[in-house]
């Protein structure tokens, strides 16, 4: 086996959003455009797939047609490692989307992300069962996550 790739189905915005996405991951990088030809089954010229990849994630993006669209069921969860990295990827995921509550996001493609702080998990599998409730309850509260709001709670517990 070779890997894993994540297909991403749109309708006709697989270029538009494999280069929102390169641009929005530092190590993000268009790999292949490939385009339909005279056998279809759509338009010969049309892009068909782009394969890029961001942190280390191969996706393909597809012009399928308008035929499905994407909901909350499946997401891409981003670890972040600090509060300013829940903050940049926040703001640009966001933009032209739509936040949703405890570090969810639609992108403007309508694409969900989960925009996670590590020390979000860390603390809510604490085996101190108070403290991790109180950081839950507080994330529970939240759209984007504030990773010092979360350690206060916890603190406080």
């Amino acid at each position: 086996m070779r890997g894993l790739t994540t297909c991403l189905w749109f309708d006709t915005q697989a270029e538009e959003a494999a280069n929102f996405y390169t641009s929005v991951f530092d190590d993000g990088k268009i790999h292949n455009v490939a385009h339909y030809g005279s056998a279809g089954p759509r338009e010969a010229g049309m892009v068909m797939t782009v394969d890029f990849e961001v942190a280390g994630q191969r996706f393909v993006a597809l012009n399928g047609g308008p035929e499905f669209t994407f909901n909350e069921a499946v997401s891409i969860q981003i670890d972040c490692e600090s509060q300013d990295e829940v903050d940049r990827y926040w703001a640009a995921l966001s933009e032209g989307g739509e936040e949703g509550p405890c570090g969810w996001l639609k992108d403007k493609f309508g694409v969900s992300w989960q925009v996670i702080p590590v020390l979000l998990n860390e603390l809510v599998n604490d085996p101190n069962e108070e403290k991790a409730q109180a950081a839950m309850a507080a994330m529970l509260k939240m759209r984007k996550i504030d990773s010092a709001a979360i350690q206060a709670a916890y603190d406080n517990a």
